[in-house]
C-alpha cells in the first residue's frame, strides 16, 4: 500500500510524540485532562509555564459557539503572572492557545488538515462544554501576541483575541 505525502507526515509526528514520552492517552481535542503530570517549562517567545500558586492575579475569560472570547484583549505587564481561568459556555469544544500571530496562524493550518493531532503544552487549554480549564503563564517578554481557538474551523472564524504585555518600567534611582 503506498502512503501519502500527508499521511507519512502525520505518522512522523505520532512518532515524534511517542519519542517525546507524550502518554498515548493524551488527545489534543478529546476530553482528558491535561498538564496530568509536571508542568513543562520551556521559554517561548510569549513567555514560560508557572505554577499556580506564583499566580499574582487571575484573568477570567469565557469562550463559546459565537466563536469569540470574552474579554478578546488582555493586557499584562511583563514579569507578570497570570493565572487564567477560561469557561467554555458553549455546546462545542474549544481550546485557548497563546502565541505569535505566526506561530497560531501555522498550528490553526495544521489543524485543518489534522484534527486530531496529539498535543499538550501548557500554553494551550482544551475546554469541553460548560467546564473550565486554566493556564498558569509567567509573561516574561513584552510584546503583542495573540490568543486563539485552534480547533478546525474556529480560528478561521475569527476565534482570536489580543495580548499585549508592555514592557516593564525601569525604576529611576534617586
Amino acid at each position: 500500500m503506498r502512503l501519502t505525502a500527508s499521511t507519512s507526515f502525520l505518522a512522523a509526528c505520532c512518532a515524534l510524540c511517542v519519542g517525546l514520552g507524550m502518554p498515548d492517552d493524551v488527545q489534543a481535542h478529546g476530553a482528558q485532562p491535561h498538564h496530568a503530570g509536571p508542568v513543562r517549562k520551556e521559554q517561548k517567545d510569549w513567555g514560560i509555564a508557572a505554577e499556580r500558586r506564583d499566580a499574582r492575579r487571575t484573568i477570567r475569560i469565557t469562550m463559546g459557539d459565537d466563536m469569540r472570547f470574552h474579554p478578546d484583549n488582555i493586557e499584562v505587564k511583563e514579569g507578570d503572572t497570570v493565572r487564567l481561568s477560561i469557561r467554555n459556555t458553549g455546546k462545542l469544544m474549544h481550546e485557548l492557545v497563546i502565541g505569535t500571530p505566526p506561530v497560531l496562524e501555522e498550528h490553526a493550518a495544521l489543524m485543518v488538515k489534522f484534527p486530531d493531532m496529539v498535543h499538550d503544552e501548557p500554553y494551550m487549554a482544551h475546554v469541553p462544554p460548560g467546564q473550565s480549564g486554566e493556564i498558569v503563564w509567567t509573561f516574561n517578554r513584552a510584546g503583542d501576541f495573540r490568543f486563539a481557538c485552534l480547533m478546525a474551523g474556529h480560528y478561521q472564524a475569527g476565534m482570536v483575541g489580543d495580548l499585549r504585555v508592555s514592557p516593564r518600567v525601569a525604576s529611576k534611582a534617586p
